[in-house]
């Protein structure tokens, strides 16, 4: 493991500064992951394929962002100087992040039993799609949603909610995993199955409280969304105290047709500024692709 960063009067260390990550993993999860262990300080090795990270291919700008200060090497692991190469990067790291099926990282020899035969200090978070016995079933955020229910069809989802979710997962994990061996010496396997993130992500519709009769589905007048006079607003006046002074301030008694007539007189970016001035949960509803 690595040694404890010392702060120094004109540097404040990073929680993971001198903790080493190897990341094989492609795609969002894996390099998501990688991110955020870069920015609490690790020092990160993103190993690609020679074909590339398909992130890189289909949003460039996104791959830029998610790799950014991290080590970027290209290593055809099919190839045994190379293979070599990576067994010599992880001699000297403490975390590594996989997103391949375990039948996928047996053929290259890359398997936990021989990492941890080979480095019994190195640490593991292996990213799948389903758990145990079933990480070989293929699948991606939109199969595991949909197995869970938070689709609505045919509408694609707007967030990536279990590929996302498994990184901070994986990240979460990894810390874990980093303090078990850090206990015990030895290093530690954490695997992340993203159907299960995505059933843990699914637990509020299905207790009910999203779905359009639930306690935030829409069937209180005070966390919904109106129509203003352009565009939408998100009102989200739960807290008792937020509620009387959303009614006050606009002047009704607070039915859902009050403020459906009440926010219909202003643009949605104009009450974003009213709500601000008077300490109020509101925000105009924007497109993620919005200038």
């Amino acid at each position: 493991m690595a040694e404890t960063p010392q702060t120094t009067d004109s540097h404040v260390a990073l929680p993971l500064e001198g903790v080493r990550v190897l990341s094989l993993a492609i795609n969002l999860p894996g390099p998501a992951a990688a991110a955020r262990l870069r920015a609490l300080g690790a020092h990160v090795t993103k190993v690609e394929p020679v074909s590339g990270d398909p992130l890189a291919l289909g949003v460039p700008a996104y791959y830029e962002q998610l790799v950014t200060g991290q080590e970027v090497v290209t290593l055809d692991l099919k190839a045994a100087d190379q293979l070599d190469q990576l067994w010599e990067r992880l001699a000297d790291t403490d975390l590594l992040i996989t997103s391949s099926r375990p039948s996928a990282l047996a053929r290259l020899g890359v398997d936990w039993e021989t990492i941890h035969a080979k480095f019994p200090q190195l640490c593991q978070v292996a990213i799948v799609g389903h758990p145990g016995a079933e990480a070989e079933i293929a699948g991606h955020d939109l199969t595991y949603q949909a197995s869970v229910g938070t689709l609505r069809p045919p509408g694609l989802p707007t967030v990536l909610v279990a590929d996302l979710a498994g990184a901070e997962r994986a990240v979460a994990d990894g810390l874990a995993a980093l303090v078990g061996c850090g206990r015990t010496g030895e290093g530690q396997f954490r695997e992340v199955a993203l159907s299960e993130v995505a059933a843990d992500m699914a637990q509020p519709a299905a207790h009910g409280m999203t779905t359009p009769e639930g306690f935030l589905g829409g069937s209180l007048p005070m966390y919904r969304i109106y129509s203003a006079a352009t565009g939408f607003v998100a009102v989200a006046a739960l807290e008792g105290h937020f509620w009387k002074r959303l009614t006050e301030e606009l002047g009704v008694e607070g039915s859902q047709e009050d403020l459906e007539t009440a926010f219909a007189e202003r643009t949605a970016e104009e009450w974003q500024a009213w709500a601000q001035e008077r300490d109020l949960p509101i925000a105009a509803v924007r497109t993620p692709y919005a200038p």
